[in-house]
């Protein structure tokens, strides 16, 4: 019977697993996840079946939580690249206009989205197409610049979002606007601007009825589709005016069909671009595609300046004066014969883009290089999404392999899905600084973390990564230096390892935070190191601790020198610090004439080095002859 009954057990643990993979399969509610480890438990499954069904659980629901951050990434993206072609292929302003607003309200999922244009003339903005709007005083509202949240956006042509607009202090509310924003029923609102090089030509917003706050993300999505918005707002009034201008003006027939052309070819290319990033394409296919169009070379660069693409074009760092001149423009500038653009989603920097051998560029290829510099935006607003989720994956495995969270083979699987190979010896590194700020002390650590096939993360409020074994102390100063240029300021590393396995690794963290600590209380500020690195010091604070190994470090070429050639360099030093490093009392306790410890100490500075006297040396040598003195006494018969 109790055979029968444990069979029947995991018969119901393996049934509640099979049951989870499922829910997994079919996208299941998240509060259906429950329902296996109930029924287990109900079964009278035991404490160790229903501590594996719980932790099949936990992790089955967070595979469902990246699954559906996933899908709807890929499906915001989707959407804004779709927009993209969308836009491109309209030629009339309403139903560009119309297909803005509809596109928004779809991409943000938000209950309203509607966009107001500039009247230059009577100096306000006024409501121009809405969309999921109920309120005719809505549709119809004009806002003066500065009022209100929209005013406030077409005023300053920065974007500004509310979780209750109708409490929110910072806008200036007038009964106008707040009756009819009552009436439509809105709460939560964001609004950013459309832009056409330095002007601000109207606000795209999207709305919910309920309070809510809206995210970074929604926000950068949102500015995207009004750069696009943009362009197609400008190619629609270009095409209105070139229509016009056929009819108005038979003699400039000519420069209206170059110009239309120059359209022709900028939305073109604008499409061309914006499907080889949709098919997966990277940044040097961006790069070779940017340059053959404008005939020049073509460097991509990210927000700190490293260099992303490079094609047909020498090394060069992004100028920054013309960065910053191409941002706050928001046009294409030129420096030296290099066309510089600021690579941008709303108001934040993500990189640069430089063409190099155009110095005659025409307005129309000015043009199609800024919309460049919109679809690279999009790669990298990609890229990015794409290694935070990485880095947060590959954080949570930091964490639950430092906390000694889960057995050592799921610790394992899950490293070897990102690459890592925990079988291997690894190393353990914890990095602080007291200026940088610590996203950015993260981020600069993911980078290296994921050059190196290693983990990264914040565990308990400090930035750690796990790194291959090589060489600890030489790697623990080497990502010192690199992590403090990262970041813009000093960064001190303390490292420990090499160690193999969850447990190993739990305790080099242990001892890499010790390293650290001793660190900043010398003053170390910026520098990396291990315990061996820091002499006795690290002798007294590490947990395993290997004398025999100190005292080779210390005194290794005077043990080799006595052993070698018989001499008695070691019995000298013994007695030459017995004697308070005196010379001539070192003489007598040796039994020696002055000049043979004259001479045999020459011999030891030139074997241990010209500051061995020194103090601080002083103090190690004096600590390693008492460590082999002590190591001799108990190995000798």
């Amino acid at each position: 019977m109790p055979r029968s009954s444990d069979a029947a057990h995991r018969e119901q643990a393996f049934a509640a697993l099979r049951e989870l993979l499922d829910l997994l399969a079919h996208d299941a509610p998240a509060e259906q996840f429950a329902k296996p480890a109930a029924a287990a438990r109900a079964a009278g499954a035991s404490g160790a079946e229903l501590t594996a069904i719980d932790e099949a659980t936990q992790t089955a629901l967070r595979v469902r939580r990246t699954l559906n951050q996933h899908q709807r990434r890929e499906a915001e993206l989707t959407a804004l690249f779709d927009t993209a072609g969308d836009l491109a292929a309209l030629r009339d302003l309403d139903a560009v206009l119309r297909a803005i607003v509809h596109r928004a309200k779809l991409l943000l999922r938000t209950d309203v989205a509607y966009l107001s244009l500039n009247d230059p003339a009577a100096g306000d903005t006024y409501m121009r197409v809405t969309d999921g709007s109920v309120s005719a005083a809505f549709q119809n509202l004009r806002l003066g610049m500065g009022e209100g949240l929209g005013g406030l956006v077409a005023q300053t042509a920065r974007p500004y979002a509310t979780g209750d607009y109708e409490v929110d202090p910072r806008f200036q509310h007038t009964l106008t606007i707040d009756s009819a924003v009552l009436e439509e029923g809105l709460h939560a609102i964001l609004g950013v601007p459309l832009r056409q090089g330095t002007h601000v030509i109207g606000v795209l917003y999207a709305a919910d009825r309920t309070a809510r706050a809206f995210t970074p993300d929604e926000g950068a999505l949102l500015s995207s589709l009004a750069d696009h918005a943009a362009i197609a707002i400008d190619s629609a009034r270009r095409m209105e005016e070139t229509r016009a201008a056929l009819v108005d003006l038979n003699e400039a027939s000519q420069t209206i069909r170059a110009h239309s052309e120059a359209m022709l070819r900028a939305e073109d290319a604008h499409d061309r671009l914006t499907d080889l990033v949709l098919r997966g394409g990277d940044f040097t296919e961006v790069a070779t595609a940017i340059g053959a169009l404008l005939r020049g070379g073509t460097l991509i660069h990210d927000a700190d300046g490293t260099e992303l693409a490079r094609v047909d074009a020498d090394p060069r760092t992004p100028p920054a004066k013309a960065v910053a001149a191409s941002r706050a423009s928001g046009r294409a500038v030129p420096l030296e014969g290099t066309w510089v653009c600021a690579v941008l989603a709303g108001p934040e920097l993500l990189g640069s883009i430089a063409l190099t051998g155009r110095a005659d560029l025409g307005e129309a290829d000015r043009r199609l290089f800024e919309r460049a510099g919109v679809v690279t935006a999009l790669l990298l607003l990609l890229r990015r999404s794409a290694a935070e989720a990485e880095d947060r994956v590959r954080g949570e495995l930091l964490g639950d392999l430092l906390s000694l969270s889960g057995t050592p083979s799921r610790l394992a699987a899950r490293a070897r899905r990102l690459d890592v190979d925990l079988a291997l010896p690894h190393s353990v590194f914890v990095a602080h600084s007291e200026a940088a700020s610590r996203r950015l002390l993260l981020s600069s650590a993911a980078r290296a973390a994921r050059t190196r096939q290693g983990l990264s993360g914040l565990h308990h409020e400090h930035v750690v990564l796990v790194l291959p074994a090589d060489d600890t102390g030489s790697r623990a100063r080497a990502l010192a230096t690199e992590l403090t240029q990262a970041a813009g300021a000093p960064v001190t590393v303390g490292a420990a390892g090499p160690a193999t396995g969850p447990e190993a690794l739990a305790q080099a963290h242990a001892e890499a935070l010790r390293c650290l600590s001793a660190l900043r209380a010398l003053g170390h500020t910026g520098q990396g190191a291990d315990l061996p690195d820091l002499g006795f010091l690290g002798v007294l604070l590490g947990d395993d601790t290997n004398l025999d190994a100190y005292v080779r470090r210390t005194l290794g070429p005077v043990l080799d020198y006595d052993t070698k050639r018989g001499t008695e360099l070691v019995h000298t030093l013994r007695a030459y610090f017995a004697c308070g490093m005196s010379q001539s009392k070192a003489k007598d306790s040796l039994h020696v004439h002055v000049n043979t410890v004259v001479q045999r100490l020459d011999r030891i500075g030139h074997l241990l080095g010209a500051d061995w006297q020194s103090p601080e040396r002083s103090l190690e040598i004096q600590l390693a002859l008492r460590l082999h003195a002590y190591t001799w006494a108990t190995t000798s018969p």
